[in-house]
């Protein structure tokens, strides 16, 4: 088997295993989604529920109603403060499968050109080889002619 070949082996394995680096980043970066989008939501319900709060200020409120408004406000904040937590962790698990797609595209790559040298040197061999052959089989030619006319 040529050098060449045995690098098509190795090039198809480090293809499947950047095609399964490329779908985990596919995953992580919709998960991200999915958690900025919470955040999102959940900012938003903070805002409503603080409109809420003045416009019932407004029309007076017992202090157990304030109270129990401020409370439910402290829970959302700490609500916001984890999904913002949950955010963080999966910006950084996407860059970190980001870099281990781009590793696993780099490492393809330079295999790729690593069998293209070889196959290069393969084809240089062959066209030495194939001279080669001409030059002899043209010199038994040229002996045969000298030999035939002398």
């Amino acid at each position: 088997m040529k050098k060449s070949d045995r690098f098509n082996i190795i090039i198809a394995l480090h293809d499947r295993q950047e095609r399964s680096a490329l779908e985990a980043l596919a995953r992580v970066q919709q998960t991200l989604h999915e958690q900025q989008a919470k955040l999102s939501h959940l900012q938003n319900y903070r805002l409503e529920y603080a409109d809420k709060l003045i416009a019932r200020q407004r029309l007076g409120l017992h202090v157990s109603q304030l109270l129990e408004y401020r409370a439910f406000s402290d829970k959302l904040d700490k609500a916001i403060d984890g999904q913002r937590q949950s955010v963080v962790r999966h910006e950084r698990d996407v860059l970190a499968a980001r870099q281990y797609w781009e590793d696993c595209q780099q490492r393809r790559k330079s295999l790729q050109k690593v069998k293209e040298m070889a196959l290069s040197e393969e084809r240089r061999l062959e066209d030495k080889r194939e001279q080669a052959e001409q030059d002899a089989h043209a010199t038994r030619l040229a002996r045969k002619d000298g030999m035939g006319n002398a």
